[in-house]
């Protein structure tokens, strides 16, 4: 998601502005910024962690990823590499907004592809485990650009700006505890199995632990600090960015320690945020095209595309190569290509997602908030 959108100009008449404070309106956007992450897990909290609860949440996330995380990491391919050729091409988008694209969309999946292909033909079951490690700073840091950048999105929804300093403090604690909560992981989970792979921990001293918390914990209080200030200025506070704001830094990786419950649906909730960000975005866009023209069928199509390439990409194209394509399963275990989908998807994702939801970017300017 965006890291600054705050900056873009809003309709001044009165109306205009009542009419574009919500995404999609006050409940909706509440939801799907996070709220419902914040109602649900508490109720989680009581669910007994027996073999049989454990076994119907995996069940049930599995339908989810299907129908709610899988899409929205498609919707990313099929809005990035619509038009590619212009955009990283043409003349439309300046120098260095086609070099992030030419970056993102040829060296990076080359990079990934060549880094995979690697350790497969060597048989290397330890470095391609430091690939999973690496897909969990990613996501990580994913999680905590989205949570501010929805943050932002309700401030110019809402036009409650924060200051420049503010916004830098705000990002900084993103960033930081971020920063800690990994090397916490790093930590207290040495290895863990990854689709049949083991992701291994890195190395890293005590100290880099206990400075990493301590940091996390300072840039909390400042960031409390904050959002106090902004309410005493003025009296409110974008309540659906600040949701976004708590669950994605704190809720969805820090509440995981309390319930295993919580790491099998924090992938959905961060997913939600994503959809209802892509559906503005797109229906907008398509009012753009066709002022006329119904957007309902448009979205349909969208979305069940999505859901379509999703199933591809995790589920039918590596299965079809595990089952077809011999490799040493003693060294890469049975299902490597499976694998190796989640990791370069996972991490394709967040350098996409960096280039289309930039303030510089003039498609995402021009659309999510018209």
């Amino acid at each position: 998601m965006a890291t600054g959108y705050s900056s873009i100009a809003m309709p001044t008449a009165a109306s205009g502005v009542e009419r574009r404070r919500y995404l999609f309106g006050p409940v909706a956007d509440f939801v799907t910024f996070g709220g419902l992450s914040l109602v649900l897990f508490p109720l989680m909290l009581l669910l007994p962690l027996t073999d049989q609860v454990l076994q119907r949440a995996g069940l049930l996330t599995v339908v989810i990823a299907h129908l709610v995380n899988h899409p929205h990491f498609a919707h990313s391919y099929q809005i990035f590499y619509r038009g590619f050729r212009a955009k990283a091409l043409g003349c439309t988008f300046n120098p260095v907004m086609r070099a992030r694209y030419l970056f993102a969309g040829i060296a990076v999946p080359l990079l990934l592809a060549s880094y995979l292909g690697w350790g497969f033909l060597r048989a290397d079951a330890q470095l391609l485990g430091y690939a999973g490690n690496a897909m969990a700073l990613f996501v990580g840091w994913h999680y905590v650009k989205q949570g501010y950048g929805l943050l932002m999105v309700d401030c110019a929804l809402k036009r409650q700006f924060f200051s420049a300093a503010d916004k830098q403090v705000l990002l900084i604690n993103c960033y930081v505890v971020w920063a800690g909560s990994w090397l916490l992981l790093n930590q207290i989970v040495q290895v863990t199995n990854v689709l049949g792979l083991a992701a291994y921990a890195f190395a890293l001293p005590g100290w880099a632990l206990d400075w990493g918390l301590a940091a996390a914990m300072t840039t909390t209080i400042a960031a409390g600090a904050v959002f106090v200030r902004q309410w005493r200025k003025t009296g409110s506070l974008p309540f659906n960015g600040l949701a976004a704001y708590i669950a994605s830094l704190y809720l969805w990786f820090g509440m995981t320690v309390i319930s295993p419950l919580w790491g099998l649906f924090a992938p959905a909730f961060h997913s939600l945020q994503y959809l209802a960000v892509v559906w503005r975005f797109e229906s907008n866009r398509e009012r753009a095209a066709a002022p006329h023209k119904r957007i309902t069928a448009h979205l349909g199509v969208f979305a069940l595309g999505a859901v379509l390439l999703g199933y591809l990409g995790f589920q039918w194209l590596p299965a079809l190569a595990d089952s077809r394509l011999g490799y040493d399963n003693a060294a890469l275990g049975p299902t490597f290509f499976g694998f190796a989908a989640l990791i370069f998807i996972n991490v394709h994702h967040y350098f996409i997602d960096n280039v289309i939801w930039r303030r510089e970017n003039p498609e995402s300017q021009a659309h999510l908030f018209a």
